[in-house]
């Protein structure tokens, strides 16, 4: 288990210090759901949050896209506050984000084409980001034509293809049945090591958070709240076959019990 920053000579690629949100109730009293929580990520780093429901990861998520304003503290991405969204930031949600109108090749080619890229190029970045997600072939198919596994292929080719800086996940493979789930999360790790971005993964999942991440964040409620920072030890590239290792399962079970223990410490 390690302290709440881990020591490390590069500067952070996101500084998130002393960050508090709240909201008011229906009696119009402010409920806290994010209390003083400060956090470094770092360039490449692939960070998994993991925690109860209502203790603040997706809010969390949202103030680091920009699309929910801190009441105290502030966020810096590469040195420069955050003041809303930005092309530096991208999110994939746990629903599906794909646009029903347009056809797989669309939906992927959107920001290149509202960035006005030119055609010729949107055609070789589409074509490689189908191939990267495993969708060539399917360029001409309508989001009703796809199984939930190759939608969610396609949010993710569309939120990548643009080249953020960071990736925002907010549970995107929540929906999904195991197979199809073990699926994505092997090749969306194949994704990661070929573009190395900086992501922030949110999941209820603790063998997720484990099988994908760096370092697992574990937050709990009442309010929201860092409780530890775990890093993780195994090598990449990682297969599913790490599930099974003995080592994969002690942890998995320490970080279950540590949330058990976290969740009725703080109700």
């Amino acid at each position: 288990m390690d302290s709440l920053t881990r020591g490390r000579d590069d500067p952070a690629k996101i500084q998130i210090e002393h960050l508090s949100f709240s909201y008011p109730d229906k009696q119009e009293r402010r409920v806290n759901v994010i209390d003083d929580l400060s956090l470094s990520l770092f360039d490449h780093e692939f960070l998994a949050i993991v925690g109860a429901s209502g203790c603040g990861k997706t809010t969390l998520l949202n103030i680091i896209a920009g699309l929910l304003p801190p009441r105290v503290g502030k966020l810096f991405l590469d040195g420069q506050e955050i003041k809303g969204p930005g092309l530096d930031r991208t999110m994939v949600f746990q629903d599906d984000a794909v646009f029903p109108w347009y056809t797989v090749h669309g939906n992927v080619e959107y920001g290149l084409r509202i960035s006005k890229t030119k055609k010729e190029e949107r055609e070789r970045q589409v074509a490689h980001y189908l191939d990267l997600v495993g969708l060539s072939g399917c360029d001409a198919l309508f989001p009703r034509q796809l199984s939930g596994g190759m939608r969610k292929r396609v949010d993710v080719a569309r939120a990548i293809i643009t080249k953020p800086e960071v990736l925002l996940m907010d549970e995107p493979f929540a929906s999904l049945d195991v197979m199809t789930k073990e699926k994505l999360q092997e090749q969306f790790l194949k994704i990661w090591n070929e573009t190395r971005m900086t992501v922030v993964f949110v999941t209820h999942d603790l063998e997720e958070a484990l099988f994908m991440a760096d370092r697992v964040v574990v937050m709990v409620s009442h309010p929201g709240r860092i409780s530890r920072i775990v890093s993780v030890p195994f090598d990449r590239p990682r297969t599913k076959d790490l599930k099974t290792f003995a080592e994969f399962q002690a942890m998995r079970r320490d970080l279950g019990h540590v949330l058990d223990a976290d969740q009725e410490h703080s109700t």
